[in-house]
């Protein structure tokens, strides 16, 4: 059962479903740990790409650690673009003893 994408006419009432749905003996999963099954194999280039893409749009922290591998690990271009200014790195100042 794909707890996270399913729906219900109330909190309460989904509760209750994945409780009786649980007792039955299945498992709940979220649909991100069913993407990841379904690809199974980082090797299967045909759609390494495609989960790749979901995952960095839609994953949160998950996303952006391989957005953040994509960009610093594999070099590939930033998805998105600094429009701030930048500050130059500044040492921690060190507390005098």
């Amino acid at each position: 059962m794909v707890a996270d994408a399913s729906g219900c006419t109330s909190r309460e009432a989904h509760t209750y479903a994945m409780d009786r749905m649980t007792q039955a003996g299945v498992i709940p999963m979220t649909w991100q740990q069913v993407l990841l099954e379904w690809q199974r194999d980082w090797a299967k280039r045909d759609t390494y790409d495609a989960v790749m893409d979901i995952v960095r749009e839609h994953s949160g922290a998950y996303g952006m650690g391989v957005d953040y591998a994509y960009t610093m690990v594999h070099k590939a271009p930033s998805r998105s673009e600094h429009k701030g200014p930048r500050l130059d790195a500044a040492p921690a100042p060190i507390a005098a003893e």
